[in-house]
């Protein structure tokens, strides 16, 4: 016969596999089925009655005759005179012609004509060997509501702000950019023809 626990022990399992199989079906509540309704496609698809029909017109004949026999062309048999060359009545000896003598080029130094010494000033803030940052500080600056430049010279970019005719304003500028940036910038001269 069967101990005390082995039959609880059975007792116990049948209590949980019934637990397990039918309380989620009765705590769940009922159960809403979805199921999305398939329509099968037509292999030939149904023809409309009231689709627009189309006359098919016979081809017409047209009028213009082709000529009945074959087109022949018919070729002089006598050829034309050949024409000859004017000649002149001088005897005239053809001589090999020189090739034309390059002419000569002068190259003349221009000086630098500014007439506008003082018409302008730049700031030049700063020399970068990287130019990423350079455009990146340029960008920033013309945020900013700055005139800023860059400007590739013997390696280096410099970053320039202006040109501006009031050396004033740019003076003024100056302290704030080394607030900005923490460079000092010097003022120069701009020059139009040669910046």
């Amino acid at each position: 016969m069967a101990s005390k626990f082995q039959n609880r022990l059975v007792g116990t399992i049948v209590l949980v596999a019934i637990g397990v199989i039918v309380l989620p079906d009765i705590l769940d509540g009922q159960k809403k089925h979805f199921q999305e309704d398939l329509a099968s496609i037509p292999i030939k698809p149904e023809l409309k009655q009231d689709q627009a029909s189309f006359e098919v017109l016979e081809p017409e004949e047209d009028t213009s005759a082709l000529p009945d026999s074959p087109v022949q062309v018919t070729v002089d048999s006598q050829p034309e005179p050949p024409v000859e060359p004017k000649t002149p009545t001088k005897s005239v000896t053809k001589q090999p012609q020189e090739a034309p003598k390059p002419l000569p080029v002068e190259v003349k130094e221009v000086p630098e004509r500014n007439d506008y010494q003082d018409s302008g000033w730049i700031i030049q803030l700063m020399a970068l060997k990287n130019a990423d940052n350079a455009k990146t500080l340029v960008e920033d600056l013309q945020k900013r509501g700055y005139q800023a430049h860059t400007k590739l010279e013997n390696g280096f970019t410099r970053v320039i702000i202006g040109p501006d005719i009031s050396k004033s304003k740019l003076e003024r500028q100056i302290t704030e950019l080394e607030k900005i940036t923490g460079a000092q910038g010097r003022l120069l001269k701009f020059k139009p023809l040669n910046p």
